[in-house]
């Protein structure tokens, strides 16, 4: 699944729950999050909801090469671990410095997703969104 898919998608479905159920639909298709990995470390602050992100880096360690960032999150919300979801799609195959250049709250508001969140909801994407790109500068300049 791609960004364009997910545009395309999204283009077909008139209303919002419609859209909703389809983030939803998203979000149950995350492979399951390891119990190991549900720590105070993993957890992100902001968030209404639990949420848990952990990052990998993929790659050789040499900031040459494009190293990549491997990314499983959870959450106990649907809706959220939707959200969860589309962040992944949206910085998928990108490498850390690419994924400090994406504008992943603008991509959300092009979709029109940032309208229709409650505030918490927007807070807690924006932890998640900052979380990502911290863990991405952090790998960066090791």
């Amino acid at each position: 699944m791609t960004l364009d898919d997910i545009r395309a998608d999204f283009a077909l479905l008139d209303d919002w729950e419609d859209r909703y159920r389809y983030v939803i639909e998203l979000g149950r298709a995350l492979p399951p999050f390891p119990e190991a990995l549900r720590t105070d470390a993993n957890k992100v602050r902001g968030c209404a909801s639990q949420v848990w992100l952990a990052t990998r880096r993929s790659g050789s360690g040499n900031p040459s090469t494009g190293d990549k960032l491997e990314m499983q999150g959870m959450s106990d919300a649907h809706i959220v671990q939707g959200l969860i979801a589309l962040l992944f799609i949206i910085y998928e195959g990108k490498t850390l410095d690419e994924i400090l250049k994406t504008d992943a709250e603008g991509i959300f508001a092009s979709l029109g997703l940032k309208d229709h969140l409650t505030p918490q909801r927007s807070n807690g994407l924006a932890s998640m969104v900052k979380r990502i790109r911290s863990d991405a500068a952090e790998m960066l300049a090791a």
